[in-house]
């Protein structure tokens, strides 16, 4: 049995709170049991404070006013720090680089940057994160659920700052406007990014080789180019990528998954950027201008190749015999002419290629497949090429047209060798000429001897 002494020296033990001061055995032992509980959910707290703040969760009811922009919150502690939003105030500071934060909870979380610590764990790909919610939203990915759904166009999202944005849309707000010009932005960030068009700013600047950014994420892509790092491996065929989202391109090559469909002619695309440039050939536009010819192109890229002809310029030079090439993918292939490589190895009879395209054609040959076949007459044909040119013959197209005169050819080449009419070149027109003459004398020769 235990004596009154025991007894009482249990309570002082029961009656000291974490830091050892004194307190009420009343006030302490709620710690120790959860008394409260909740009547619609059964939860249970310590301390009533808690359960009434609970409720609050039920009857949707915020009664903690912000009286500068009459933003509403459950607890009055969660209306006291939105305050120091209005104030300015930012009473907690790192140690390490003096960066100030309004609230406590995130220079805790800004701490982690200087430990290098990722607490929170993902169990199926031992990816981890600083933040236990950016763990919660990548858990996500593993299970496909997308719990934020639009109430308007039924759209959904894994994560609810996605949804925000995303109800911009069709409530056309526009809250970030630019103090310079009055236009206004859905979301800071493009404002920010706009805000560089009035500065003329592009502050991020790489110190190899002085190239600008408007911004330092922009600035870190680029600086992958001179150190040569792919840190994006894909998990299939172990290919590295500069950046995540070419690995993320490059992973619908392996699902074969096509997300983005032309509401047109329902042809699909694996980027977004694709399916863009192609709804120009249903437009007919071409917003890419050149400024010396004032030819126009779909694509930007096409642009910049053709600029090409006005300059001159030759980027890519072969260093072994100093030719140089407007395209860098011209002179890799060349460079395998000089070193006589052909990295590209058949498995089935270890023949070897040059340019990875060609071991791709033969590979046809061992397999025997005809991947591709008209639609219209069920023709099949090895490569996706000649499948287009023989389309021609059904649809009677003549999508390659002079610029000069407008006339019209069912293939490209026919086109570029009309093309030297406009140009004054003869050589093409003699070539023709010479051809026509040498067939008529065999032809003559030929009739001789069969006389």
């Amino acid at each position: 049995m235990p004596t009154d002494q025991t007894e009482n020296s249990h309570i002082r033990e029961v009656g000291k709170n974490s830091t050892g001061q004194k307190c009420e055995l009343n006030e302490c032992m709620p710690i120790h049991m959860k008394p409260h509980v909740c009547e619609l959910c059964n939860m249970s707290f310590s301390q009533k404070y808690r359960l009434n703040n609970h409720m609050l969760i039920h009857t949707e009811e915020k009664p903690h006013v912000c009286e500068v922009c009459t933003k509403s919150f459950r607890k009055i502690g969660d209306l006291n720090k939105h305050l120091l939003i209005h104030t300015g105030e930012k009473p907690h500071l790192c140690d390490v680089c003096n960066k100030a934060f309004a609230q406590k909870f995130k220079l805790n979380y800004h701490m982690l940057i200087h430990t290098g610590e990722k607490p929170h764990v993902c169990e199926v790909c031992n990816k981890s994160f600083r933040l236990k919610l950016r763990l919660k939203n990548h858990m996500l990915i593993h299970t496909g659920e997308k719990p934020h759904v639009c109430e308007v166009c039924n759209n959904s999202y894994r994560e609810k700052c996605a949804l925000k944005k995303h109800l911009l849309i069709h409530t056309g707000k526009r809250p970030y406007m630019c103090k310079v010009c009055n236009v206004s932005f859905a979301k800071k960030c493009v404002l920010n990014e706009h805000m560089h068009i009035h500065t003329g700013g592009k502050p991020h600047v790489c110190e190899i080789c002085n190239k600008s950014f408007r911004k330092n994420g922009d600035l870190n892509k680029h600086l992958l180019i001179h150190t040569g790092q792919k840190p994006h491996l894909c998990e299939v065929c172990n290919i590295a990528f500069a950046q995540k989202c070419h690995l993320n391109d490059h992973m619908l090559i392996h699902t074969g998954e096509k997300p983005y469909v032309c509401e047109v002619c329902n042809k699909s695309f694996r980027r977004k950027l694709r399916l863009k440039n192609h709804m120009f050939s249903h437009t007919g536009v071409k917003p890419h201008v050149c400024e010396v010819c004032n030819n126009s192109f779909r694509e930007k890229w096409t642009l910049k190749r053709h600029l090409l002809i006005h300059t001159g310029e030759r980027p890519h030079i072969r260093e072994v015999c100093s030719t140089s090439f407007g395209k860098e993918c011209l002179l890799n292939d060349d460079m395998h002419v000089h070193t006589g490589e052909k990295p590209h190895v058949c498995e089935v009879c270890n023949q070897s290629f040059r340019l990875k395209v060609h071991l791709n054609r033969h590979l046809l040959i061992h397999n025997g497949k005809k991947l591709h076949v008209c639609d219209a007459c069920k023709k099949p044909f090895k490569w996706k090429y000649n499948l287009k040119r023989h389309m021609i013959i059904h649809t009677g197209q003549k999508l390659h047209v002079c610029d000069v005169c407008n006339k019209s050819f069912t293939q490209k080449s026919s086109l570029n060798k009309h093309m030297h009419i406009h140009a004054g070149d003869k050589s093409s027109r003699e070539k023709s000429s010479l051809r026509k003459h040498m067939l008529i004398q065999m032809g003559d020769k030929l009739h001789e001897l069969h006389m």
